[in-house]
């Protein structure tokens, strides 16, 4: 087990949690979180570039002189690619980029990037955050009883923790994921990791 400093709201020790080992103490795998990014980025890709090839350009019904004795190089048709306004050779087309990832590998990332982040000093621990209604202000004040102002920030917040969201979502510097839609580059695109007791929990339950 993995000991860390739990924190109150307002950046004071509210005591000591223990960490399971198998999902924040284990050995980052650089290379499997490295691909689970990649693919992960590559889904939210939307895919609908598009250009138009030789034979989408108006025109070109004809050749545009003779074959012969215009002095010229000979032509075919203006929608030939080196015509302006004609085709683009091998351009890009509509088409999906997703890639299917297997669970074990995303569930390895993810202890990975989890125990990196403990390992480095960058994964902040909260007994509570304790809005009982928005506050932007509350929110604000909160960053820089912990340490985190100014820094990129990723706060994971419990799927039904409404005030929690509305309170930071204004917030420049955080960036707001759900536990159950966490992903690999979510928690680890960013300076400091701030998880709540409870949030701590639940990945220890779904990645064990």
């Amino acid at each position: 087990m993995s000991n860390i400093e739990i924190k109150n709201a307002e950046g004071k020790a509210a005591g000591t949690v223990e960490l399971s080992s198998s999902v924040f103490g284990i050995e980052p795998n650089i290379p499997v979180i490295h691909q689970v990014v990649t693919v992960q980025l590559g889904n939210l890709r939307q895919g609908t570039h598009d250009t138009k090839g030789r034979s989408e350009v108006s025109g070109g019904g004809a050749k545009p002189w003779r074959q012969k004795g215009t002095g010229r190089a000979r032509q075919g048709s203006i929608r030939a690619t080196q015509w302006v306004g004609g085709g683009v050779p091998f351009g890009p087309t509509p088409r999906t980029h997703n890639r299917r990832l297997n669970n074990k590998e995303v569930k390895l990332a993810m202890r990975s990037v989890l125990s990196g982040k403990l390992r480095d000093g960058e994964l902040t621990v909260v007994d509570n955050y304790g809005f009982d209604k928005p506050c932007t202000k509350q929110a604000v004040a909160m960053l820089k009883a912990l340490g985190l102002e100014g820094k990129r920030v990723t706060l994971v917040v419990a799927d039904d923790d409404i005030f929690t969201y509305l309170s930071f979502r204004n917030v420049e510097t955080v960036r707001l994921v759900a536990c159950s839609e966490a992903t690999t580059h979510a928690l680890i695109d960013n300076a400091a990791l701030v998880l709540d007791a409870a949030g701590a929990k639940y990945f220890e339950e779904v990645l064990a």
